[in-house]
């Protein structure tokens, strides 16, 4: 199920991104909650700090889309508790004796550090919700040790966030639980009221991704992809790309089925595409790039 939950999130993650890119340009480097941590700097960045604060050690494969995806989540998670925690990130191919010491079985994985001892892990990759009540499990447990919430490093409190929609947290949930039609039918009533909401927009598109895989075998469309005449082939293909985070990959295979193909499946590939985009906002840059290739391949 995180294929839909990362795509649907996406926005938000870039969004995680710009905020950090703009707070590295007004610090001139990374933001300062957020610290890259190798083999050499773990005892200083990770250990020390941990000792009067709280650590979250993230251990990832940074040349992986969906860890990167990942790490975009965490860092605004960080950012909405700023001053509660620093997200230290290792790269376990840069820095493998980080993750030996820790027995580390999977990556991503989530460490939470404090006064120098793992008190709580994360193993693989969670979902959005789950991450937030993990964190709010690990504050309620740490709280007489750490500032309280709302509070920012200057100590200043931190403005309220807009609420939820009930609808979108339903979905949520249902979503969590593998109940895609639970989730179908929360973000349609939240389209009912509001026919415009693009989390509901994105989160339907995304559901619908899901379903067009679901019983599908993997590695049949992999060899079927050796006729280049089975365009269903492609477009499941494209799906899977979509699911495991190769939004781009995604893209470029169904521009290319456009480019060397005529008629109805020229056709297929172009439509499937577009409901592709569906499945990320409309400003995210993979879709900018991918509406050029696609007028230049049709064009």
């Amino acid at each position: 199920m995180y294929g839909a939950v990362d795509l649907g999130a996406r926005k938000q993650a870039l969004e995680a991104q710009a905020r950090r890119e703009a707070a590295a340009q007004e610090t001139g480097g990374a933001p300062a909650q957020v610290v890259d941590v190798d083999d050499a700097n773990f005892a200083t960045e990770v250990v020390e700090r941990s000792m009067n604060s709280l650590v979250l050690l993230e251990l990832t494969v940074s040349r992986a889309e969906q860890a990167r995806q990942y790490s975009l989540l965490l860092e605004k998670l960080t950012a909405e508790h700023a001053g509660r925690w620093t997200l230290a990130r290792v790269d376990v191919e840069v820095s493998r004796q980080i993750a030996q010491a820790l027995r580390v079985q999977n990556v991503p994985a989530l460490y939470a550090i404090f006064q120098g001892q793992p008190v709580a892990v994360v193993p693989g990759i969670a979902t959005e919700p789950q991450l937030r009540d993990w964190l709010a499990q690990l504050m309620e447990a740490l709280a007489q040790y750490l500032p309280p919430p709302g509070e920012g490093p200057e100590g200043g409190a931190r403005p309220e966030e807009a609420p939820v929609d009930p609808d979108i947290l339903d979905a949520e949930r249902a979503i969590d639980a593998g109940d895609l039609d639970g989730a179908t039918a929360a973000y349609e009533r939240l389209l009912a009221r509001s026919p415009n909401d693009q989390d509901a927009k994105l989160g339907l598109a995304g559901l619908g991704l899901i379903r067009r895989t679901q019983g599908v075998d993997p590695a049949d469309v992999e060899r079927r992809l050796g006729d280049p005449a089975d365009i269903e082939a492609q477009l499941l293909a494209a799906d899977f790309e979509m699911l495991s985070g190769e939004v781009d990959a995604a893209f470029d295979r169904l521009i290319g089925v456009v480019r060397r193909t005529a008629g109805e499946g020229r056709d297929r590939a172009r439509l499937h595409l577009l409901g592709l985009f569906d499945t990320l906002p409309a400003d995210d840059p993979s879709i900018v790039k991918a509406r050029r290739n696609l007028a230049s391949a049709l064009f």
